[in-house]
């Protein structure tokens, strides 16, 4: 484990590094690839918590959810690289796999559906990709938004880019406030309890992809 001064100045046992994925710049702030940003951002304002450059490019701050020790982390290099800026802050913080949570959207599953898994394939994710081949592992606890909507003319790459859709935006905030009661459930009360607590259907569907 590692030990930091949070934003108060006192020492802390850090047992998390929570990383969000998405985009740097204002054009992608408002976009479904976006949504692992808006849950860091949620943390921080939750927590009192300053995003400052840290370690790889990366945004990060540290301290705590409930007075146990966690950093937050928004790689700004891109989401294809998301592995660089990973894999530099676990490194100078001396964490591993075994500390990290790593937040994303999913296209896999339905809007409003959220997974919490503790291993797994990118399932062609390029920001978990990224990760997996930096750490040289996919054993790292992942919260997957889903992002996919009711009907998906336009192809995933130009999706996921563009801004939410109208019928989603009233939603947005819901579902992150949602995904951040995850996480903090992951830090507190440990990943098997927060699978069983937060793991959801999209709202209105029965089945849909694991």
């Amino acid at each position: 484990m590692s030990e930091t001064s949070d934003d108060a100045g006192e020492h802390t046992i850090l047992i998390r590094c929570i990383v969000g994925l998405g985009n740097p710049g204002t054009r992608y702030q408002d976009t479904p690839h976006n949504i692992g940003f808006k849950v860091i951002d949620e943390l921080a304002r939750r927590y009192s918590i300053h995003l400052t450059k840290g370690e790889g490019n990366t945004l990060v701050g540290s301290g705590r959810i409930r007075d146990l020790g966690v950093m937050l982390a928004k790689p700004q290099t891109f989401m294809n690289n998301s592995g660089a800026g990973v894999s530099s802050v676990l490194r100078y913080r001396n964490l591993t796999n075994e500390n990290l949570v790593v937040v994303y959207d999913e296209l896999d599953l339905p809007w409003t559906a959220l997974r919490i898994k503790k291993n797994g394939s990118a399932a062609g994710h390029n920001g978990v990709k990224s990760i997996i081949a930096a750490l040289n592992t996919n054993v790292f606890t992942r919260v997957r938004v889903g992002i996919r909507p009711q009907n998906l003319n336009e192809g995933a790459a130009v999706y996921v880019l563009a801004p939410f859709r109208r019928e989603m935006r009233m939603e947005v905030e819901e579902v992150v406030s949602y995904t951040a009661d995850a996480v903090e459930s992951i830090v507190v009360e440990g990943v098997d309890k927060a699978m069983a607590k937060f793991n959801r259907r999209a709202r209105g569907i029965q089945e849909e992809e694991q």
